[in-house]
């Protein structure tokens, strides 16, 4: 296998970037084995660290056309493999870059060191359908020595790599992802609807409402959360008057990894809003904060001095926004009907349950 490469250095690192197709990936890339430890214990260890995440990982490979990954980044067993540099002539000044050909002419053994979800994820996809073996993947060579030496800095690169591999955060996801249907429409919430509008969500990473906001209805991620229980009504309500339609055949989790037709994102935007519109035109408390003019229309329903308000703290909202749900599945009653009953209940924190 010749593939082309850059040769580049880090630290006390040389590494080779290129890229492989899918096949290749099948074909080359195997599974830690004895390469960071000797212990059948410690070996085995590492092997539990690949978990079911790369059938979700096979999933999106075989049904996302947009799909895209970061670089592999893959030990060769045993030293690297033959570097056969290429001159680039450039205007007038012959240079060498750091361009060519990384030749493997035995039987080079390679593993990964960041990325052993992909590269399992990969070859479930192309086991399922050959066709996509012809994809491309980035990946980054680095040398790896057999002995006990070359396994601690083998072992310490993949630490060093796993550890501070961070996840997507949740404001990532409402602020980006363009397949979640959650995500997608409450950006629209935020932008358009006026309960949400302006400083009236705080974009905090957590669903806590710091205690010197004295603007904010709720948290962004208490409204996502809340949303989330909208969805499972909606498809509830959609299996109903679809049942064949096979997107509502899958699991929430499952539907949430791909976006939905413009048609169906467009109805659960409408069920949204007829919900959030029913939920302000029938708390009085809620119309008396958008009726708020000062620069601090949420002090007077969350506070210190009494604590103000339950729909106003995230602990409150959401089992509330559940409670309506409960009742609108049992009932069949419009959400408007069901919010007027519950604006009559004493929400003040201060009060007596």
């Amino acid at each position: 296998m010749k593939i082309p490469a850059i040769r580049a250095k880090i630290g006390d690192w040389t590494y080779y970037v290129t890229t492989l197709t899918f096949e290749q990936v099948n074909n080359f890339v195997s599974k830690v084995d004895e390469q960071l430890h000797r212990s059948e214990g410690l070996k085995e260890l590492i092997q539990r660290s690949i978990t079911n995440n790369y059938l979700s990982i096979k999933n999106y490979i075989l049904n996302q056309p947009e799909l895209f990954f970061n670089a592999l980044v893959l030990a060769v067993y045993d030293d690297y493999p033959n570097w056969l540099e290429v001159e680039v002539k450039y205007s007038d000044d012959e240079q060498t870059y750091q361009l060519g050909l990384l030749d493997f002419p035995g039987e080079h053994k390679i593993f990964p060191l960041d990325g052993q979800h992909r590269v399992e994820g990969i070859k479930a996809a192309l086991a399922e359908n050959p066709n996509v073996g012809n994809q491309q993947i980035a990946a980054i060579f680095v040398g790896h020595k057999n002995d006990e030496q070359g396994m601690r800095r083998s072992r310490r690169l993949f630490s060093t790599l796993n550890r501070y591999a961070k996840p997507v955060t949740m404001d990532d996801i409402i602020a980006l992802d363009e397949d979640d249907s959650i995500a997608i429409v409450t950006r629209e919430l935020l932008e358009t609807f006026d309960l949400f509008t302006l400083n009236r969500v705080t974009k905090n990473k957590n669903k806590a409402i710091q205690e010197n906001d004295k603007q904010s209805f709720t948290s962004i991620i208490t409204l996502y959360d809340c949303n989330y229980e909208l969805l499972k009504v909606f498809r509830r309500k959609r299996k109903l008057d679809a049942p064949d339609e096979v997107r509502d055949k899958k699991t929430l989790t499952e539907y949430l990894k791909f976006r939905p037709s413009d048609p169906e994102v467009e109805l659960f935007h409408s069920f949204c809003l007829e919900y959030w519109s029913a939920f302000v035109s029938s708390f009085d408390v809620v119309q008396s904060y958008l009726g708020e003019k000062s620069a601090h229309p949420a002090r007077h329903f969350r506070n210190s001095a009494n604590g103000g308000n339950l729909l106003f703290r995230p602990v409150g909202l959401y089992p509330m926004v559940q409670a309506s749900i409960e009742i609108y599945k049992r009932s069949s009653e419009p959400f408007k009907v069901i919010f007027e009953r519950m604006n009559q209940i004493n929400l003040s924190i201060d009060s007596m349950p």
